[in-house]
């Protein structure tokens, strides 16, 4: 049996749970036969096709990042689609490959930011996920804190705290003051007055010590 009929769309399904068993099932086969399948049907003439084959791809990503680290380069490409969905679903899967394969991600980061500049919210999530994944990679860090930084002081107002939270436990000490004074420096920006307490408390935590 192929991997479409056993696809969301193929099913009539509008949620999701086929196409994460669906993961799952092909994960803990080691099924390298059916993720070849869903790589070739990324374009598939169904977007809706296209689309569960993405989220199926990112969620074994997520579990056996080894069993989709050979398309990369898809991804890559990917991230040029003017479709939305196939741009971001992309982006994930190269953020669950980071942690395992920070060489193979850090050469691609002016790929993966210049759509981040350019794409939906949940693109620029994960591509500053891949930084702060790259971050604590010590031959990559003074590199990636620059670029980590630069999306800090750029993002949406909205976005800032939740960034700057996921980055926090692995910010080095040569870097606190940079990062205290971007916290600081974007407080009068923040849309809520929780989000501002949040900024505050996290440039708390690199205040300089008395």
């Amino acid at each position: 049996m192929t991997i479409i009929p056993q696809l969301a769309h193929s099913m009539g399904r509008r949620d999701e749970v086929p196409n994460q068993e669906l993961a799952m099932n092909i994960a803990r086969q080691n099924n390298q036969t059916a993720v070849k399948e869903l790589v070739e049907n990324l374009q598939h003439k169904s977007k809706d096709i296209q689309h569960d084959c993405i989220k199926v791809l990112y969620e074994i990503g997520l579990s056996r990042p080894a069993m989709i680290i050979a398309y990369l380069p898809v991804f890559l490409s990917l991230l040029q689609s003017k479709n939305n969905r196939m741009q971001w679903g992309a982006m994930i899967a190269i953020d669950h490959l980071t942690r395992h394969y920070p060489a193979a991600v850090y050469q691609a980061l002016p790929q993966i930011l210049e759509t981040a500049d350019k794409g939906s919210v949940i693109t620029r999530d994960h591509a500053v996920f891949i930084l702060i994944k790259l971050l604590p990679v010590k031959k990559y860090a003074a590199d990636v804190f620059a670029l980590l930084a630069d999306q800090l002081r750029n993002c949406p107002a909205n976005q800032l705290p939740m960034y700057a939270e996921r980055a926090v436990p692995v910010v080095d000490k040569n870097h606190y003051a940079t990062f205290r004074s971007i916290m600081l420096g974007r407080l009068a920006e923040m849309p809520t007055e929780s989000k501002k307490k949040r900024l505050q408390k996290l440039a708390g935590k690199f205040a300089p010590s008395p």
